[in-house]
């Protein structure tokens, strides 16, 4: 059975182990990038972040698409009388 000391013990000992730990990872993989970033070609990184770009813009109009559509019959259901629409089962 653990205590809350113990608790506390591996919570200081991982705060202390992760606070040394991610400044050299850190300064890791800032070196990696240093060395790496000569050798990759933008123009393809370029064109592909485009296309990503276009497909977002055309997914998020067709969201707005749907959203009106689904507005338009929310606001057609709230208009008509009660008795007009479908009894819903429980």
């Amino acid at each position: 059975m653990t205590t809350g000391g113990e608790v506390a013990i591996v919570a200081i000992v991982f705060g202390t182990v992760s606070s040394m730990v991610y400044p050299l990872v850190r300064a890791w993989a800032r070196r990696l990038e240093s060395h790496g970033a000569a050798a990759l070609p933008l123009r393809p990184i370029e064109d592909r972040l485009d296309r990503i770009e276009r497909a977002v813009e055309s997914i998020a109009l067709e969201v707005e698409r749907v959203s009106e559509g689904q507005r338009f019959v929310t606001k057609l259901l709230a208009e008509k009388s009660p008795s007009a629409l479908p009894p819903s089962h429980p």
